[in-house]
């Protein structure tokens, strides 16, 4: 996979109306791995600096699926078919970064893998959700 190709990815994520609603900018990308990060922020907590679980399964989605994206041939996109979010722990912090990866490539579904982190002020993360999900390889036309 070419540099072109993965900022094909991140560009199609960020093209997203709910990818920039929720503020979410790549850190890492590479094939089968991508970082995500979000701000924490007052309008998607249900506490004071704790996020909703909505957001954070929204951005561990948008990281599974981004990294199972980034092992697709030229011209392919994909979409979440199935996905299953653990909540660990609060979503407290200033951040959450979530690390998507690929599990298994197919043809026709790729399923990926995502763990969101709680980042602090000082840059401490702590584990608060895993996802596991199930992506459609969509063929261009």
């Amino acid at each position: 996979m070419t540099t072109a190709q993965l900022h094909r990815v991140e560009t199609a994520v960020l093209a997203m109306p709910m990818a920039r609603t929720l503020g979410l900018r790549f850190t890492q990308l590479a094939p089968g791995q991508v970082e995500v990060e979000m701000p924490i922020t007052e309008a998607f907590t249900f506490r004071p600096g704790q996020l909703q679980a909505t957001p954070v399964f929204a951005v561990a989605d948008f990281a599974a699926v981004a990294a199972a994206g980034s092992v697709l041939p030229e011209g392919w996109s994909n979409a979440t078919v199935d996905t299953s979010l653990k909540l660990v722990a609060p979503a407290v912090g200033t951040a959450v970064r979530a690390r998507g990866r690929v599990v298994s490539a197919g043809q026709l579904l790729t399923v990926c893998a995502a763990d969101v982190f709680a980042v602090d002020a000082e840059g401490g993360e702590t584990l608060c959700a895993t996802l596991l999900g199930t992506a459609r390889n969509i063929k261009p036309a």
